[in-house]
């Protein structure tokens, strides 16, 4: 594979120090030595990297506003299949659509939902830092249990957001695609495997990333590949994928670590060792072992 990292997606772009995004970026778009075509949802990856009258891509590349990445793909893959028809086109590139948080679980979602239904060639990444990073860090569907965030502050009367976060892998394999993953950026090996997986899928196939925010989760920049890994190591975001209805895990701590380990790194959760708090963090690591416990059912 293509082992020139920055072949497709060049350096000099305008991501926070300690940022794991372009690492993501390299990673999948280094998986395959096929062309490829790039859509990219506004969010962070976009306002970094598309600065006016700069570029970091190196492959084409289409910007997309907030909620319809995975409809831009769906038109590049419709163009394509009419083109190779027409005998216009020998050959099809791979299709990359790029999205975080708030444009997939949220402003995306009806646009990906369409696009998976209708069974569209084309890998979705959403790169998943758990909130609106780029406009100041507030709530998403995404974001967890408790976190304090711009619009869910803590307060005397609120310990930060009180809905859970949704399931999105789930809401993902209910459209019957062949191929989704759960990734982390802290673990490049296992995101490139499935990376390669997915763009080798024919149809739609999905990979989730964890991406650890270093500016609103509140943690050094030199820290998120050991936040990251905290995620992993406390079962709260396992390592796993479903391939044709089945699901296999990829990591298993043999003695998980207690949620409070990857809670205490950043700043959007001290908030929860108050005292008052406590209960708090016990549900969420009650809510975890939950998860936890019905994902080891599912295989």
């Amino acid at each position: 594979m293509n082992k020139d990292l920055t072949k497709k997606f060049s350096s000099g772009h305008a991501t926070c120090a300690g940022c794991g995004i372009p690492a993501i970026v390299r990673t999948v778009l280094g998986a395959t030595d096929e062309p490829v075509i790039v859509s990219n949802a506004t969010g962070c990856l976009e306002v970094t990297t598309t600065i006016y009258p700069a570029t970091s891509w190196k492959v084409p590349y289409i910007h997309s506003v907030f909620g319809n990445a995975a409809a831009t793909a769906a038109g590049i893959d419709a163009a394509q299949k009419a083109l190779e028809k027409s005998g216009k086109l020998k050959k099809k590139a791979k299709i990359v659509a790029f999205g975080g948080d708030g444009g997939t679980y949220d402003i995306g979602l009806q646009a990906l939902s369409g696009a998976l239904e209708r069974g569209h060639d084309f890998l979705y990444v959403c790169y998943d830092n758990e909130g609106y990073m780029n406009t100041g860090g507030q709530r998403s569907g995404a974001t967890p249990y408790g976190a304090n965030t711009e619009t869910a502050p803590v307060g005397s009367q609120s310990f930060g957001k009180t809905q859970q976060r949704k399931d999105l892998m789930e809401i993902v394999k209910a459209h019957g695609i062949k191929y989704l993953a759960q990734a982390n950026v802290a673990y490049l090996p296992d995101l490139k495997r499935k990376a390669q997986k997915a763009l080798n899928t024919p149809g739609p196939s999905f990979l989730l990333v964890l991406q650890p925010c270093t500016q609103i989760w509140k943690f050094p920049t030199s820290e998120y590949v050991a936040v990251g890994k905290l995620a992993t190591e406390t079962n709260f975001w396992p390592l796993y994928e479903i391939e044709d209805g089945k699901y296999i895990i990829n990591n298993i701590a043999k003695e998980p670590k207690p949620i409070e380990e990857f809670l205490k790194t950043q700043g959007r959760f001290k908030h929860l060792f108050k005292d008052a708090n406590k209960d708090v963090i016990a549900k969420i690591q009650n809510d975890v072992n939950v998860s936890w416990e019905k994902l080891q059912k599912k295989v």
